[in-house]
């Protein structure tokens, strides 16, 4: 099911995305991300021999689909870098600090969406601007849609899941230590995770 932008190559594929699907069109609505069914992570390599796996326990976000303009989608997260959690207490202070993300100084990390497109099925790229500290970078994160459903309590809820991968420097995290059998602790590449669940808010009016 399409919820994006499809990619056209020619007029008849063209004509054939305005005709609007009746059960894309009743997914059009403001959802609101629900924080207790969904997560946003990252893993990054530590020592170069293993991978360091955490999550953001505190976080809020909003997606607007459109059904008839699917191309008029858009998403929005904020989250709380002071929520970081690695397993390990010290390691999220170091994290937290003015070496890594200065939550102090910097408490937010934030994702606005500017375009999406459907890349084949149900894998869609949403690009935006994420902004961590003072820098602000463009992003792109491939999503798969996991489908639609109405819980146990009438929520309409609608499910995203995906990943992408930056360099951390290029948002001004560039804190290292060199090993002595060479390499460094902690990797560039940072993979980030999402799994998203949203509920539909109510009609407004």
């Amino acid at each position: 099911m399409a919820l994006f932008n499809r990619k056209n190559t020619n007029a008849a594929s063209t004509t054939a995305t305005l005709a609007v699907d009746p059960a894309l069109a009743a997914l059009t609505g403001d959802y609101v991300i629900d924080p207790a069914h969904s997560s946003i992570g990252f893993t990054v390599r530590h020592a170069m021999v293993t991978n360091v796996r955490g999550s953001f326990g505190e976080h809020e976000g909003s997606l607007q689909l459109d059904g008839a303009a699917p191309a008029n989608s858009a998403a929005s997260i904020d989250v709380k870098i002071a929520s970081i959690d690695t397993g390990i207490a010290d390691r999220d202070g170091h994290l937290v600090s003015g070496d890594f993300f200065d939550a102090e100084k910097f408490p937010v990390m934030s994702f606005r969406s500017t375009s999406a497109e459907q890349l084949g099925g149900d894998t869609y790229r949403v690009t935006g601007d994420l902004t961590i500290k003072d820098v602000t970078r463009p992003l792109a994160i491939d999503l798969e849609f996991n489908g639609s459903a109405t819980d146990v309590y009438g929520n309409e809820r609608v499910g995203f899941e995906g990943s992408a991968d930056i360099l951390r420097s290029d948002w001004g995290l560039t804190w290292n230590a060199a090993l002595e059998t060479g390499g460094v602790m902690v990797s560039d590449k940072v993979k980030l995770n999402f799994d998203i669940s949203a509920i539909k808010a109510a009609p407004q009016g």
